[in-house]
């Protein structure tokens, strides 16, 4: 009897083992799943988040391409490729937008005839404004670049691009009709610069993780980078994104004080700006946030504001010209800067106002001066995060 209960003792013991083993092994996969998720947090807590914001057309897709090149290893054959769509549609879309802008202006301007295209190329301007009307864009040849040039060059179509303010033209228009003949050749590749340059509206969110100094956070920060989309109807996939942020770069396009939005042609750019920028200075989950304002297209800028008055913009209605030339173009850009840094205090809360905020010039297509942007950027998002642990 007492061998049978032994028996079977052992059995049950032997039952059990398999069942003592398979939790156990159970136990060290939780185990390794809870290791790794703690190394993920610890390392992520290294990894710092950065929105870029700001309207369209305010150059945020620039400055995130620029960082690829900057701060990754760019893009390679496939990417540069994927681009040639991109810079056909620029140009198809970009010649539409002037012939199309010739015949209203010629309808509705006073001078009338400064619009009126030559008969000679009415014929090139009709065929050219309806395959711009086309989701699907031909493959630009010789052919149809010469007959793109040929329009570009009428006079009436000049004055028009004088005029670009009133039409949504881009801002890449003179640079790729400057560069047809390379964009036509058979076996052309987009460059770096073309790139840059190519403009497709930013839908959703995408990100990019880097260091301006190199990997080594010893040396630097790393960071990951936010871009979305700035028109009006692409701001609502905001707002998830706005916990646990180290920093905003807010993108405002200086030189677009005399234009309209892309999506609402009775709305001036820059009061938009003034607006979208005032209210992410007050989202609550920013008490804390570093802010770094991006005075973006000042190239543009210094063209315009010795041909275009400030004060075509309502919020610059008090500026008063000072001197000419590069005297005034400082003058001017001085007036704009001191109109953002009135804005941020007054939509700042008394006990937010030591958050970081710093304001930059930028020009988003200079390689250079966005390289040295981001260098000064992280060194003030280092400083802060060495005076938060107690170390400075």
């Amino acid at each position: 009897m007492l061998s049978t209960v032994r028996g079977s003792m052992g059995l049950l013991c032997s039952r059990q083992k398999p069942i003592n083993q398979a939790d156990a092994e159970e136990n060290a996969r939780a185990a390794e799943i809870e290791r790794r998720i703690a190394q993920e947090t610890k390392a992520e807590q290294h990894i710092h988040k950065i929105l870029l914001l700001g309207a369209g057309e305010s150059g945020k897709s620039t400055i995130f391409k620029q960082i690829k090149l900057l701060f990754q290893t760019g893009f390679d054959e496939a990417e540069l490729r994927s681009y040639t769509s991109v810079i056909y549609a620029n140009v198809y879309q970009t010649i539409k937008i002037l012939y199309d802008g010739a015949k209203e202006l010629a309808q509705n301007e006073p001078e009338s005839s400064k619009y009126a295209v030559s008969l000679d190329n009415k014929e090139i301007g009709e065929k050219l404004s309806e395959i711009g009307s086309k989701m699907d864009y031909p493959f630009l040849t010789k052919e149809i670049a010469k007959e793109i040039e040929t329009l570009w060059n009428d006079p009436a179509i000049l004055e028009t691009y004088s005029h670009g303010n009133l039409l949504q033209v881009p801002d890449c228009a003179q640079y790729f009709m400057d560069n047809l003949g390379r964009l036509s050749e058979v076996d052309y590749v987009p460059t770096k610069e073309d790139i840059l340059y190519a403009r497709v509206r930013t839908t959703g969110v995408v990100e990019i993780q880097f260091s301006p100094v190199g990997e080594s956070r010893k040396s630097g920060e790393v960071y990951k980078l936010y871009d979305v989309g700035g028109q009006r109807n692409e701001r609502r996939k905001w707002i998830h994104l706005f916990e646990g942020v180290t920093a905003v770069i807010f993108c405002a396009a200086i030189s677009e004080y005399n234009q309209t939005l892309f999506e609402d042609e009775t709305k001036n750019r820059m009061m938009e700006t003034k607006e979208l920028f005032d209210w992410v200075l007050k989202q609550a989950c920013f008490e804390k946030t570093s802010f770094m304002l991006f005075l973006n297209k000042f190239d543009i800028f210094e063209k315009k504001v010795q041909k275009v008055p400030l004060t075509v913009c309502e919020w610059f209605k008090d500026y008063q010209p000072l001197a000419s030339g590069k005297q005034e173009v400082e003058h001017a850009y001085e007036f704009v800067k001191k109109k953002f840094e009135e804005l941020y205090f007054q939509s700042t809360r008394p006990d937010c106002v030591d958050r970081v905020f710093k304001i930059y010039r930028t020009t988003a297509l200079d390689q250079k001066l966005v390289k040295k942007t981001f260098k000064l950027v992280d060194e003030t998002l280092r400083r802060r995060n060495l005076i938060e642990a107690g170390l400075l």
